[in-house]
Order: C-alpha cells, then sequence, then structure tokens
C-alpha cells in the first residue's frame, strides 16, 4: 500500500527538517521528486539522502516571489512533464505576542505562508486537472485549530491554509485532484529548536501532548506519503493532525 511508483511530486522548503524528510519519503516510496528551496538555500544535502532509481530536480523558488514561482513551477513541469503531488512545506514561524507584532512580520508570514503556498498550487493545478489526478498537501499546524500564545499571526496563517485546503478541495475535487493539509504538533527543527530550548516552554509543550512526546520529521512526512497515495482518494478537504492528542482537548 502508498506506493508512490511513477509519480511526479515537488515539494517547497526541501532543504531542511520536514520539507527535507517528506522529500526523502516520497522519493523512497517511488516518485520522482523536485526539491525547491530558497535561492542559495542548499539542496545537496537533501539529494544525498534521496537513493535509488527515481529522478530527482533541484530548483530555486521563493514562493514570496510570484514571477519566480511561476518561472519555477514552469521550468519543473517541462522538466518532468507533469506534477502530480505537490506539498506545500515552506513556512517561517518568528514568534511575537500580539502587542508586539510588527507589520513587516505579519506581512512576511502571510507572504510566505499563505500566499506562497496558494499561487505554487495554482500554478500546479492546471497540470493535475488535465491529467485528471493529483495531491496538493500543505503542511499546517496544530497552531491552525488551536491558539498558541505569544505566536498569533502563525496560528491565523496556518487557520488559514486550512480554509484554503477545505476550499479548493471543494473546487478541484470533480478533476480528480484532492487537497489536503497535514498539522503537526512541535517538531524539533531549526524553526522551533530554539523556544523547544527554553526548559519552561517545553515543559508547556510537553505537558499540552498526552503522548508526552515531540513529534518527529519522519511521523509528518509519513502522513504525507498516506495523503499522496491511491488509497487516499475519498480523503478531501481534510487536516491530519500529527499531534499526539493535543488538539483533543
Amino acid at each position: 500500500m502508498f506506493s508512490l511508483d511513477g509519480r511526479k511530486a515537488l515539494v517547497t522548503g526541501a532543504a531542511t527538517g520536514l520539507g527535507q524528510a517528506i522529500s526523502a519519503a516520497l522519493y523512497a516510496q517511488g516518485a520522482d521528486v523536485a526539491i525547491t528551496d530558497m535561492p542559495g538555500a542548499g539542496l545537496d544535502e537533501t539529494a544525498g539522502l534521496m537513493r535509488g532509481g527515481g529522478d530527482i530536480m533541484q530548483a530555486a523558488i521563493d514562493v514570496r516571489d510570484l514571477a519566480r514561482v511561476r518561472e519555477g513551477c514552469a521550468a519543473i513541469l517541462d522538466e518532468f512533464g507533469r506534477v502530480d503531488i505537490l506539498v506545500n512545506n515552506a513556512g517561517i514561524n518568528r514568534p511575537s505576542p500580539g502587542l508586539e507584532v510588527s507589520e513587516e512580520n505579519w506581512d512576511d508570514h502571510y507572504a510566505t505562508n499563505v500566499k506562497g503556498g496558494f499561487f505554487m498550487a495554482q500554478a500546479i493545478a492546471p497540470s493535475m486537472i488535465r491529467h485528471g489526478w493529483g495531491r496538493v498537501i500543505w503542511i499546517s499546524s496544530q497552531s491552525g485549530l488551536i491558539g498558541i500564545p505569544g505566536q498569533p499571526v502563525y496560528c491565523s496563517t496556518k487557520g488559514a491554509v486550512i480554509q484554503l485546503v477545505r476550499t479548493l478541495g471543494v473546487e478541484w475535487a470533480k478533476h480528480g485532484v484532492t487537497v489536503n493539509s497535514v498539522a503537526p504538533t512541535f517538531v524539533e527543527t531549526n524553526l522551533t529548536r530554539k523556544r523547544l530550548q527554553d526548559p519552561e516552554f517545553r515543559r508547556f509543550v510537553l505537558g499540552k501532548i498526552p503522548r508526552g512526546e515531540l513529534a518527529t520529521p519522519g511521523d509528518v512526512a509519513a502522513a504525507v506519503c498516506y495523503l499522496a497515495s491511491d488509497e487516499a482518494g475519498m480523503v478531501n478537504c481534510a487536516t491530519l493532525p500529527v499531534d499526539g492528542g493535543w488538539t483533543a482537548w
């Protein structure tokens, strides 16, 4: 089950962390994978984890730059012929209490976490629709389902992503394209490591997770592989928490 043999995938924010783990997992399941990240972000480490017979393509795409999104997606479509699986993973999280949020902080979050993924999907979905099959998968967050002190802007962007998933999934389902998201709890990555090194904050996080431990990049990647598979064909407009039970209470 969950074989992705012959599928073509595109992952944003693939240089490190969740994007790196997702790219490697999709490749291990048989997909050819285009790995993308900001210009200047090294993708060789991710490519080094992807060993086998499939094709790998590297591309620099700043998802905040609409022209670069369109150019990069066109180049990947030209190389691969189509994209079956789009994983919108690129994102930022720069915590700031509500009374201290700057306009720059607000705009950067929305440009990266919401606008970037939307226009990636807009650029890739026509290829999926032509071929009658596609999977658009966002990495949202449990923060789109609950509130986290100190990060109102991040939480609101992830809530927006969940609404995009519902709406685009309704629009594109008739073409064989599903749209879903994975909502992880805290995973120790470059985005979260500094906050999780604070003993008080780490106790707060672990105290909220009934399982009592952080999620791993592999946990998130496994959920993505499921949603990317044929077996998940009737899963649409959904957000799958990978949170150890945090959002249950």
